[in-house]
């Protein structure tokens, strides 16, 4: 599956939905992002029920601002529509992986209780 590119207009609408959405935000100018846009994108390709999704740092500043993006790539996981994981840094393949099925393997009811106990 290809991946979707994000925007101020669009983010809300793809993070908020059911299921799983994974954000790399990067910038061209970027190394590191340059080096791990195509493992992302073969992520992509084994798990199509994942949304993998693109923020552009340079044409989305304001996405960049609104979740503290101070490096980049930075990977974000959203599951359903809550973020549980958002880490700086090109993660190697299996690491992406691990990732994806730790994100699967949540209990959003224990997550969103976890969150209600922490701001409660």
């Amino acid at each position: 599956m290809a991946t979707v590119t994000l925007t101020t207009q669009n983010f809300d609408e793809v993070a908020q939905g059911e299921g799983i959405v994974l954000v790399d935000f990067w910038a061209s100018w970027c190394g590191p992002c340059v080096r791990f846009a195509p493992i992302f994108e073969g992520a992509a390709e084994r798990h199509p029920d994942v949304v993998f999704a693109k923020v552009d740092t340079e044409a989305e500043a304001e996405l960049s601002e609104r979740f503290g993006i101070s490096s980049i790539p930075t990977l974000m996981a959203i599951k359903d529509g809550v973020i549980v994981f958002a880490e700086p840094g090109a993660l190697p393949d299996p690491v992406l992986e691990n990732v994806i099925e730790q994100v699967r393997a949540l209990d959003m009811d224990d997550v969103r209780k976890r969150l209600a106990d922490q701001t409660g």
